[in-house]
């Protein structure tokens, strides 16, 4: 893979270096980008600064909170609700504004500068794409008022509720995916430029329509309305969505010496340094995936998660940190499928395609349906996995025993999908549509030595994020209230039965 080849351009979005110092300064809000290039050159930046700047820091923000990882110490914001999670620092919003959003606005306007709308559309479907992080993790977003590729990026811009960016994403997946249709001039990929697709326009629709389907199912609790949930609409968008493990939306890493060269949570990568640990919940969760009285192991375990230098596979407590025990003890972060130096970062998969499409059928009561797609998209996951051919019958056939059509329930659901969308941010979308609730999540808690002085009671959990400091020192008029009490407690739009 080419590392930003073309986006050493781009001043206000564009790393020189990619270290996770880089990703945290206060870079320059008033700077256009450069937009003097042709789209080819351009849609690299705008692809890997999606995953490699947006898509990293959302998952890596909330990565205790899903439950994915430990830390070594009590004090990691994510894994307590704490620190900096009360003082808004270093978030999504930084990276989705500064770096990610930019490239996408100069992608648009240089689509139709030299009519090419296939770029145009690629250029909405990652700009719904981060859209959809960025108001999943907040709420409330700016979504028109912000820099728009032709003039300097708004310091002050207004947000809308999430209601209305919500419309913004589904509009913008529409026109991309009407677009793509449309003859171009310019190939996605002539200058190697589409590492996502290698040019591919029909792989760029089935991907669009599946974040279509994705956030249209994250209506689940809206009952009526211009936007309450509609199951078939969902089905239709999965069925023209992404259909094999081939067509997965990832970014690949090639390993190298650079920090982004290699996966940003692997040893050596930027991030590699938040997670330090797998979790008790989630390495419990493979051990008993199907909720047995008898435990049966997920062949995906030994995958995921190392085993601990100590022996066996060993989660850490979610907020406990070491305390005082040998980090020997516990299965490192770093070094498993997701963790490794060449694994991708997954946008999203043929396995969660078929979740979704699961979840729909089974909320319309379509129970064969539900099932069916389910055990699709375990086996999508399964193979993504390279599980051996033996084990993955094996687990299809248990699945075929203990659920089936007449026993598939959310939970089941949930579950595979929570274990296939590893650190994917969707997950912290679905746990708190679940109402992080044990019965969807069998095992899980909160974690130990949560922020008491914000959620005093123990049914109470993280709803959204805290706006970054710097958008409330410069646009405090414009923003939505940030007190940590409100905020971090505060159901968004999609989490409610309200229209």
């Amino acid at each position: 893979m080419k590392i930003l080849k073309y986006t050493c351009i781009a001043l206000a979005v564009i790393a020189t270096s990619c270290s996770d110092d880089y990703f945290d300064v206060n870079s320059s809000v008033t700077a256009p980008t450069t937009s003097s290039l042709a789209p080819q050159f351009r849609i690299q930046g705008a692809i890997e600064n999606t995953t490699g700047t947006a898509q990293y820091r959302g998952a890596r923000e909330i990565i205790g909170v899903t439950q994915y990882a430990a830390h070594h110490t009590r004090a990691y914001e994510s894994n307590s609700w704490t620190n900096g999670f009360t003082t808004g620092r270093y978030f999504l919003w930084q990276n989705a504004y500064v770096y990610a959003l930019p490239n996408t606005a100069d992608l648009i306007v240089l689509g139709k500068k030299h009519n090419a709308p296939n770029y145009t559309a690629v250029g909405k479907i990652l700009r719904a794409y981060i859209f959809g992080m960025t108001t999943d993790q907040y709420g409330d977003i700016v979504t028109e008022d912000t820099y728009d590729g032709e003039s300097n990026m708004n310091i002050t811009p207004k947000f809308v509720t999430q209601k209305e960016a919500y419309k913004t994403i589904f509009r913008l997946l529409d026109e991309a995916i009407a677009e793509l249709q449309l003859p171009s001039p310019i190939g996605l990929n002539v200058e190697g430029g589409d590492v996502l697709y290698d040019g591919d326009q029909q792989k760029w629709i089935r991907f669009a329509q599946s974040i279509k389907a994705r956030y249209l199912n994250h209506l689940s609790k809206k009952t009526s309305g211009d936007m309450a949930y509609d199951a078939d609409a969902i089905i239709a968008a999965c069925e023209a969505g992404i259909n094999s493990n081939a067509l997965n939306a990832q970014q690949d890493f090639v390993g190298g010496e650079a920090e982004n060269q290699r996966q940003p949570f692997a040893e050596g990568g930027y991030g590699s340094s938040r997670f330090r640990y797998f979790s008790t919940f989630f390495v419990n969760l493979l051990k008993n995936p199907l909720n047995l009285a008898v435990p049966i192991e997920d062949p995906r375990l030994t995958i995921i998660v190392p085993e601990a230098v100590d022996g066996g596979y060993v989660g850490l407590d979610v907020g406990r940190g070491l305390d005082g025990d040998p980090p020997t003890k516990y299965s490192a972060g770093n070094g498993g499928f997701y963790t490794s130096p060449t694994a991708p970062t997954y946008m999203l998969t043929y396995s969660e395609v078929k979740f979704i499409e699961a979840e729909a059928r089974f909320r319309k009561n379509d129970l064969p349906g539900a099932y069916a797609a389910f055990k699709q998209g375990v086996q999508a996951d399964l193979e993504k996995l390279n599980v051996p051919t033996v084990e993955m019958t094996a687990y299809l056939e248990l699945l075929d025993i203990e659920i089936g059509p007449t026993n598939i329930d959310l939970s089941a659901i949930m579950v595979q999908k929570y274990i296939a969308n590893m650190l994917n941010p969707e997950t912290w979308v679905d746990m708190r549509r679940m109402d992080y609730s044990a019965n969807i999540y069998p095992g899980l808690q909160r974690p130990v030595n949560v922020n008491l002085d914000i959620f005093p009671n123990n049914d109470e959990w993280i709803q959204a994020m805290m706006y970054e400091y710097n958008e409330e020192d410069r646009n405090y008029v414009n923003m939505p209230t940030n007190d940590p009490l409100i905020r971090l407690k505060t159901p968004v739009w999609w989490n409610t039965s309200d229209q």
